[in-house]
């Protein structure tokens, strides 16, 4: 299967700089596999199509403020560098521009010096291995001194970090935001609770690998990122139940997906309590072991995330669902609109 086939036209006025006011007021295309139909709703109105026994699960991670702006310690010459992930306990991978001003041995200061940060390797893929010095609570700087590392598709400032995480966030790590989860709001999921829906909280921390356009010719030939996962015994309880009493499992997100898929991947289609990292990429003909419905945005085209929702709906269905959504003006990416597929 060709990159080609998941593009699609999109004006570039659909792709939603801003988040709206009330999380749960954004549009829902709802998508019926079964009836091969498509309908226009309001993301509030999900909980029409959910019933008692269903259980949603939801990405608990936290989006770091993981773009940091500092100056080399010998020269004084401007760095950029975007925290992707923790190897140690002070140890990062991360970005760096321009890269070629950071080599083994390069020390940055941030924030007047709150975080030394000392270059220890190049990576193969253009990263830097960094160890950061400081005193206090990293995270408590990061919030000070960091920003949020939105999508290059985004030009407008985030006035409100809170904004780009879901009401429901926990566990720091991430570099990106679980979009699909930031259209709830408590209001919302108290609701849906009340209803006797279940919600199950797993973790995945959101790699920039997981955005990017898939550049080669023939998809085989793409490698995603892995990025790192964590499922808990309850979680894993809580889901085998649902499933043994022929409760629906919905995903909420794309990255709730390939925890779930991954996990069932390997223990023969079962749950378990497990913690690792994860490169699945879900592409037609994937056949889905973990999940019955699944909640998204609107994605880029030709990226692993299009190709992911339509191994679960058809290719044929959702490229014709993202020529309704451009004729009826849906906002796209992060801060969009959202589609419930089931």
């Amino acid at each position: 299967m060709n990159t080609e086939d998941f593009d699609f036209d999109l004006p570039e006025e659909l792709i939603a700089q801003t988040p709206l006011k009330n999380r749960a007021a954004s549009r829902l295309l709802v998508l019926d596999r079964d009836k091969d139909s498509l309908r226009h709703k309001r993301f509030s109105d999900i909980t029409g199509y959910l019933q008692e026994g269903d259980c949603l699960v939801l990405n608990d991670t936290r989006v770091l403020p993981a773009r940091l702006y500092g100056i080399k310690q010998d020269t004084g010459a401007k760095v950029e560098v975007l925290l992707l992930h923790q190897r140690e306990e002070d140890t990062w991978e991360v970005l760096v521009k321009p890269a070629k001003k950071v080599k083994p041995g390069t020390v940055i200061q941030f924030g007047g010096g709150k975080i030394h940060a000392t270059c220890t390797e190049m990576l193969d893929h253009g990263g830097r291995i960094l160890r950061l010095e400081y005193d206090g609570i990293l995270y408590e700087i990061l919030d000070e001194l960091g920003e949020m590392p939105l999508p290059p598709y985004i030009k407008e400032q985030l006035p409100e970090k809170e904004r780009y995480q879901t009401v429901y966030a926990k566990e720091e790590g991430s570099a990106a935001a679980p979009t699909a989860g930031l259209h709830f709001t408590n209001e919302l999921l108290d609701k849906i609770k009340s209803m006797g829906v279940t919600i199950v909280f797993i973790t995945l921390h959101v790699g920039l690998g997981t955005f990017r356009p898939v550049s080669v010719e023939s998809v085989d030939d793409h490698t995603m990122h892995a990025e790192f996962y964590h499922m808990s015994k309850e979680a894993a309880n809580t889901l085998a139940n649902v499933r043994a009493n022929n409760g629906r499992i919905i995903a909420v997100g794309t990255t709730s997906t390939r925890t779930l898929e991954t996990i069932a991947r390997d223990n023969h289609g079962d749950f378990r309590e497990t913690s690792g990292w994860t490169d699945i990429f879900i592409y037609p003909p994937y056949r889905f072991q973990a999940i019955d419905g699944l909640i998204t945005n609107f994605h880029l085209p030709k990226s692993t995330l299009i190709m992911m929702v339509s191994a679960f709906a058809g290719k044929d269905r959702i490229m014709n669902a993202y020529r309704e959504a451009v004729e009826q003006r849906y906002r796209f990416f992060s801060f969009g609109d959202a589609m419930l597929i089931l």
